[in-house]
């Protein structure tokens, strides 16, 4: 081979290396604008929210799952330590009221809890199968009694929840169609969507965060209640389970909070709540 052959196939061999090394740049590059993007994303959550990204939405959705659940509110149970939001449908809140046929203020959103915990109480164990998380890292779940009836079709079918569009594509709307003309729960008066609730009394609505704190965004189970007395100023626990549970709101603003283990209520000068 010529010194002349010999420059050709030199150049060539070092054009074949650029190229290469470019391709292989390629996928590095990605890899830094994946990473640049979800850091815009997280930066952009804390700004909006005030709070760090949970950790559970970075962790595949478990397999489906049964067992004993407390009743946190109209559409959000635990079980085994796991937040479960009820896909498709929203309960009213725990502080809004609803006016009934009479034109009287009640509990809406504590009456559609107590009603929950009582259909619950009635076959257990609860199974639940997962479609998403939530902006607060919960799971977003079907669900059903041992009986096999669906959790969120009794709910609208009973008038305690709405068939939510947004996210249930219709799925319940006859559900609510019945529950509408036989004037059950919600429907027997007048009461505000409880999406629409939410975005007039945002200071009102205990979230996800506030319940659990950063203990809850690791995905660990702080679901004991300290509740302080109106009446006595007593320092009170509620466990899951307890009669008044599920009514019991924690304000964190008035000191009250959640506790991870009974051991940590009682060392904060909280006492177990007699039923």
């Amino acid at each position: 081979m010529g010194k002349r052959q010999l420059h050709i196939a030199a150049d060539q061999a070092d054009r074949w290396r650029k190229r290469a090394g470019r391709r292989s740049s390629a996928p590095m590059r990605l890899i830094f604008l994946t990473v640049a993007a979800a850091a815009a994303f997280a930066t952009q959550y804390l700004s909006t929210n005030g709070t760090v990204l949970p950790s559970t939405w970075f962790e595949p959705l478990p397999a489906p799952m049964g067992g004993r659940a407390s009743v946190i509110d109209g559409d959000t149970i635990e079980i085994a330590g796991q937040r479960i939001r009820f896909n498709g449908i929203d309960a009213p809140e725990s502080r809004q009221y609803c006016n009934d046929a009479k034109g009287f203020e009640y509990p809406c959103g504590q009456q559609a809890a107590q009603a929950l915990d009582e259909f619950l109480a009635a076959s257990r164990p609860l199974y639940c199968s997962f479609v998403d998380r939530d902006r607060y890292g919960r799971l977003v779940g079907d669900c059903w009694r041992a009986d096999r009836q669906n959790v969120q079709r009794w709910l609208v079918e009973q008038g305690l929840a709405l068939d939510w569009p947004r996210y249930s594509k219709g799925a319940f709307a006859t559900e609510q169609a019945t529950a509408k003309a036989a004037h059950s729960g919600l429907w027997q008066g007048r009461f505000d969507q409880p999406w629409d609730w939410r975005a007039a009394n945002a200071d009102k609505v205990e979230t996800n965060e506030q319940s659990r704190g950063l203990f809850g965004l690791l995905g660990i189970g702080c679901n004991i209640k300290g509740n302080i007395s109106v009446n006595s100023g007593e320092r009170i626990y509620h466990l899951p389970g307890q009669e008044y549970y599920s009514q019991t709101v924690i304000t964190p603003g008035k000191g009250e909070r959640w506790f991870c283990s009974e051991a940590e209520a009682q060392a904060a000068g909280w006492r177990k709540a007699r039923r």
